[in-house]
């Protein structure tokens, strides 16, 4: 387990190192474009995974705390609305994830489950609505607008969903090593945040 543990860390390392995941444009319009934009935006993704994580781990009403912060930040960034450092932000809140997944079986026989749950819920639906909201600001903001919002959340219930329901069916030990692993995504993402922005430049 620990073997393939750091070999997921590693691979996702080198494919993070060579990659301008936290560098955010507009985006692509029409369902097509929302369907592949979440999986595109590498900082996305690992977010949806490590979601689906903590909620297999935890609760499986994580997933609708989710969909209230990716409602809520969406809304937000399809307005203009925006906050400082948003990028790291997003690459924190996936460390967050890790971390939570990780404290959530420390506490899990010691506190009240519904508490655990609406605590979890909360730090769930900050992050996403951070993701959330940098979609908002990517999205095409014309007559395809809602065609790509629906192929966005399509592949967002997807890969969030898919990840719950395949680590379910996995041992524990399974959700808690993916938990380190987006800890350390996590933070590896919000280091070379600053250099998004550079790489796309670079390459334009």
């Amino acid at each position: 387990l620990l073997a393939h543990l750091v070999a997921l860390t590693a691979g996702s390392m080198a494919i993070l190192g060579s990659h301008p995941a936290l560098a955010h444009n507009s985006a692509a319009g029409g369902a097509l474009g929302g369907l592949s934009h979440p999986l595109l935006g590498l900082d996305h993704l690992f977010m949806l995974m490590a979601v689906g994580t903590a909620a297999s781990f935890i609760s499986s009403q994580l997933l609708l705390w989710a969909l209230g912060g990716a409602v809520i930040g969406a809304a937000m960034g399809f307005t203009g609305v925006s906050v400082a450092s948003a990028e790291v932000m997003a690459a924190l809140a996936i460390s967050a994830m890790g971390a939570l997944t990780l404290l959530a079986g420390r506490f899990a026989k010691t506190s009240n489950p519904n508490a655990l749950t609406v605590c979890s819920g909360g730090v769930v639906a900050a992050g996403v609505a951070i993701h959330a909201m940098l979609h908002g600001l990517e999205a095409p903001k014309d007559s395809g607008t809602l065609l790509w919002w629906s192929g966005a959340l399509l592949s967002s219930v997807l890969v969030c969903g898919g990840t719950y329901l395949m680590l379910k069916k996995l041992p524990v030990s399974v959700s808690k090593a993916a938990a380190v692993a987006f800890l350390a995504i996590g933070g590896f993402l919000a280091l070379i945040g600053p250099l998004g922005p550079l790489a796309a430049g670079a390459g334009a």
